[in-house]
């Protein structure tokens, strides 16, 4: 359930920064209740995680597979420009979250 529940956590951070682009410095106000919601939703399953995974290794799953992701998506959905210096790094940042993941001893799988 921990694995769901940081899934959840990153797909809510996904969206809320998303939504942030859209809202448009908070002056629209379905994209503000996304970002709002979004975070709340996000910070409320990174907690639930924090009770079964040490808080380094699930903010760093967390965050780093935002980070990825939000990058992908700027990507694909919003026609940002991602250079090789950014897909690179994006990259680097996908393997870190399989390194801890798959080598490291400090999470129950």
């Amino acid at each position: 359930m921990v694995w769901f529940y940081l899934a959840i956590a990153i797909a809510a951070e996904v969206m809320a920064t998303t939504a942030l682009k859209f809202s448009e410095g908070f002056t629209k106000i379905m994209p503000s209740a996304l970002v709002v919601v979004g975070y709340a939703g996000a910070f409320y399953c990174l907690s639930k995680v924090l009770n079964q995974i040490p808080i380094s290794i699930a903010y760093a799953i967390w965050s780093g597979a935002g980070v990825a992701l939000v990058g992908i998506v700027g990507w694909i959905w919003l026609g940002q420009k991602l250079d090789a210096g950014a897909l690179i790094g994006i990259g680097l940042i996908i393997a870190g979250v399989l390194v801890i993941n798959i080598f490291s001893q400090s999470v129950a799988h």
